[in-house]
């Protein structure tokens, strides 16, 4: 009898442990990617057959929300913060002297604190100029990449600082081969994975594609029917596919929370200087059923792809028009990692009660569309206000056609009451 009831103590206690086993994280974060270039979103030419697997094993979002710009949407991904908290105290582009302050946790600070082996590759775009600002001194174990956008560079920008490809704190290639930069990641991360790991890992895949000018290697240029571009996105499909084979093959699929998803949508509208070397206007993605684009507070600019798997705890085959946003990925991961957040405010949900199904609701309620200092939108439920007064409902007009604001007076009040309220926070006025 006391056997039997040891052997059940013991069961209980193995299933608790299973149940609270922290993950693997892999997240897969592209450069310009528009909300409908991918199958599972609508493209009608442009073939992504393994991030179509994807979201059918998984949770595939419609109403995700990034920034309309490379550097705030890394604040928000990164610090889980609206870009209007975060001071860098200067540019982090090219010639920039600005980077992450001592006060900020970053997302790999947060995992590493917790325990987690942690690993960059790709686009940083948050401080270069001082060896502090890097990631390697951000909470990356360590990074191979560019430390800003692809095109800070000559015939596309005016500068006579080269662009360098960085291995941790070292600049290892210049001039940077950039039309095989995305499989040389893949390849670095399929090593990272492969590798014996005795804890749990994090890994940071930022691609630097396809934010122009758009490269991909000769075996994959000619490949799509949507023309180079479509080459760019089936490349990042090919090496999504090739983490998710090598997470199978190494057991550890099971284990592991992956995470697609974009910085801002898509660039249609390049400055002059962009279009040349080869640089097209069609050389940039598209919105779907959404107007605008990056740049835009408009959906097309800040509503991007988002794709979630975990086997066992995200259940398959879902699509949800709940809204959440790269902020929530903050909070939701450091949790799930038995980490710590950090002391200072911070404008992220943990989603995982929504994520494996304790809710059918999202717990984001309300999302200000930021591009720097302070908020020009907001979102509650399905309606959106602009700054402007100009008010829709997403649910029926997502691509921001027509103006309710007379219609709905006291939705228009209540929504401009609540953006003034946050800009006021924000900027301490």
């Amino acid at each position: 009898m006391i056997r039997n009831i040891v052997f059940i103590l013991a069961c209980l206690v193995t299933l608790n442990v299973q149940a609270v086993k922290r993950p693997n994280i892999v997240l897969l974060f592209a450069d310009d990617m528009g909300y409908g270039d991918l199958g599972c979103y609508g493209h009608p030419t442009i073939r992504t057959p393994n991030l179509d697997r994807l979201a059918g094993q998984g949770l595939r979002l419609t109403s995700f929300y990034s920034a309309p710009g490379c550097v705030p949407a890394r604040k928000q991904l990164l610090l889980g913060r609206y870009p209007g908290r975060v001071h860098t105290n200067g540019n982090t582009g090219v010639t920039g002297k600005g980077g992450l302050s001592d006060s900020e946790l970053t997302l790999a600070e947060a995992l590493k604190g917790a325990g987690y082996g942690t690993a960059m590759l790709g686009k940083w775009h948050l401080g270069y100029a001082e060896e502090k600002f890097l990631p390697v001194n951000q909470g990356f174990d360590s990074w191979f990449g560019l430390p800003y956008s692809n095109d800070m560079m000559p015939p596309w920008v005016k500068t006579e600082v080269p662009l360098w490809l960085y291995e941790g704190t070292k600049r290892v290639e210049h001039p940077v081969n950039q039309d095989t930069l995305t499989t040389r990641y893949t390849e670095r991360a399929v090593k990272f994975l492969e590798r014996d790991h005795d804890k749990p890992f994090f890994l940071y895949l930022a691609y630097n594609m396809p934010h122009m000018p758009v490269r991909t290697a000769d075996r994959f240029r000619g490949r799509s029917r949507a023309g180079l571009y479509g080459d760019v996105i089936q490349t990042i499909d090919w090496s999504v596919g090739e983490v998710m084979k090598t997470l199978d093959k190494t057991g550890r699929a099971k284990d592991t929370l992956v995470i697609f998803t974009s910085d801002n949508g898509p660039w249609l509208n390049p400055p002059a200087r962009m279009l040349q070397e080869g640089n097209l206007l069609w050389h940039a993605g598209s919105p779907g059923p959404l107007s605008g684009h990056k740049g835009t507070l408009l959906e097309g600019g800040v509503r991007v792809p988002c794709i979630l798997r975990w086997p066992g705890r995200i259940e398959a085959g879902q699509t949800s028009a709940e809204m959440a946003a790269t902020l929530d990925l903050y909070a939701t991961l450091v949790t799930a990692a038995g980490g710590s957040l950090p002391k200072h405010k911070i404008d992220g949900h943990d989603l995982r009660p929504f994520l494996f199904g304790k809710t059918k609701w999202s717990p984001r309620k309300i999302h200000f569309y930021s591009k720097g200092r302070g908020p020009g939108a907001v979102r509650e439920g399905p309606w959106k206000l602009h700054a402007d007064g100009r008010l829709f409902n997403l649910d029926i007009d997502p691509a921001e056609r027509f103006d309710r604001a007379e219609e709905k007076p006291e939705i228009a009040t209540s929504l401009k009451a609540k953006l003034e309220a946050m800009k006021k926070e924000i900027s301490g006025k």
